[in-house]
């Protein structure tokens, strides 16, 4: 439950940084970064749409889309951002009357890209998306197996087109940097917000510190066969996934237990299900002893 709190909180702390972005910086400058939000831009100055009512019948239709190719599940975390989505563009669409940046348009360019990023970012990482052509971004993932910063390039690059044909070129440009700043920083803060850290301990002391892993801070861990490299030896290493906060801690009492041990570390950008079954033994046994 308290996971499932997390995870609602940080999508719509994700989307309403979005929509703050887009009333902010994109929406008032005309920067047509793609997506459906982009697209309303578009719809506005060409045909007077209302941009949240624009959002609402394009998520809608692409919900539909969404449930033939990605099917009921995958859906059910697209819904979320399809209502919520246009909801905050619309409570949030006067606030660049209230909210004013006196700041070459560059700037103002790279702090909507980074907020928008940032806030993809969040809902991504978390499985879900705003809804619009984040649906067919995670198509193009899924079919045609690239990473998800790659294919908002490839999905809202054409959008971007269009705004070069209404609002010219400079604008265009400015698009551009906004477009390649969600890009990265979405994928970057889907990957680098984790702060695990994978271990690979090569030690003589197998059993020992397998306990003390197991013991002091319930961790799992995986006993790998290995072979050394130079003495062709045959030996065991230790893999286990740990929380950066216990992770300096482990290592020196690794070391402590014992000091010729080989440490590898890696950061672990998800993880599933870690710790489970080990936690899940270790409170039926408390159970069992109450």
């Amino acid at each position: 439950m308290k996971n499932k709190i997390k995870t609602y909180t940080t999508v719509i702390a994700g989307l309403l940084l979005v929509a703050l972005s887009f009333n902010l910086f994109l929406s008032p400058n005309n920067l047509v970064a793609g997506g459906v939000s982009g697209a309303s831009i578009l719809a506005r100055e060409l045909f007077g749409i209302k941009e949240s009512v624009f959002i609402y019948i394009a998520n809608f239709l692409l919900v539909l889309v969404s449930l033939r190719f990605l099917g009921i599940e995958k859906t059910k975390n697209t819904l979320l951002g399809s209502i919520l989505f246009p909801v905050f563009i619309s409570l949030t669409e006067n606030i660049s009357q209230r909210i004013t940046f006196d700041l070459d348009i560059l700037i103002l360019a790279v702090l909507g890209g980074a907020l928008s990023g940032i806030g993809y970012g969040l809902i991504f990482r978390n499985n879900f998306t705003t809804g619009g052509t984040d649906i067919l971004n995670q198509i193009a993932e899924k079919y045609l197996k690239i990473p998800m910063g790659k294919s908002i390039l490839m999905v809202d690059g054409p959008i971007v087109v269009l705004g070069l044909m209404v609002f010219g070129l400079e604008q265009t440009i400015y698009s551009l940097i906004v477009l390649i700043l969600i890009s990265t920083l979405s994928n970057r803060t889907m990957f680098e917000l984790n702060k695990n850290r994978v271990l690979y301990i090569q030690t003589d002391k197998v059993k020992e510190i397998q306990d003390y892993l197991s013991q002091n801070f319930y961790y799992d861990t995986t006993i790998m066969n290995m072979t050394g490299g130079y003495t062709h030896k045959k030996k065991k290493m230790i893999l286990c996934t740990v929380s950066q906060k216990d992770y300096y801690q482990i290592k020196e009492g690794i070391l402590l237990i014992d000091s010729e041990s080989f440490i590898t570390v890696t950061k672990a950008y998800e993880q599933k299900n870690a710790n489970k079954r080990l936690r899940s033994h270790i409170a039926s046994t408390q159970n069992n002893t109450n």
